[in-house]
């Protein structure tokens, strides 16, 4: 049997995975849609960004169907109701970095409110 707190992981792991396809990202509507309206990340160049911002940076082709990223170690913890944790290990095109993104449910759906990455080697 599914727990509440095991279906809320889920869902923000299957959110976070439609952020990472290249098919959504090339969609700025449909990133907006997975992206909290206060949105903010701290990308692993140490650049912030905003829901807007970081739009140019999914349309750019950043990812590619041919070239999609490599998640693994993905995981997930609730911290309050509708509140969701993940982090993960991320390699796009050998550009590595553990990936950390809270999730908080709204009247929507599932959405990042906050994503960190940091590189590594």
């Amino acid at each position: 049997m599914t727990t509440e707190n095991e279906r809320a992981v889920q869902a923000a792991i299957d959110a976070e995975m439609r952020l990472l396809d290249p098919e959504v990202r090339a969609s700025p509507e449909r990133v907006l849609e997975l992206l909290d309206p206060e949105f903010t990340e701290i990308g692993a160049s140490g650049r912030r960004w905003d829901a807007e911002s970081i739009l140019t940076v999914t349309s750019g082709g950043s990812v590619s169907a041919e070239s999609p990223v490599e998640v693994s170690e993905m995981s997930g913890v609730v911290l309050a109701p509708g509140v969701v944790h993940l982090t993960y290990f991320a390699d796009n095109r050998g550009r590595r970095a553990w990936r950390s993104s809270l999730w908080r449910l709204t009247e929507t759906g599932w959405r990042m409110y906050f994503h960190q990455g940091t590189l590594t080697d």
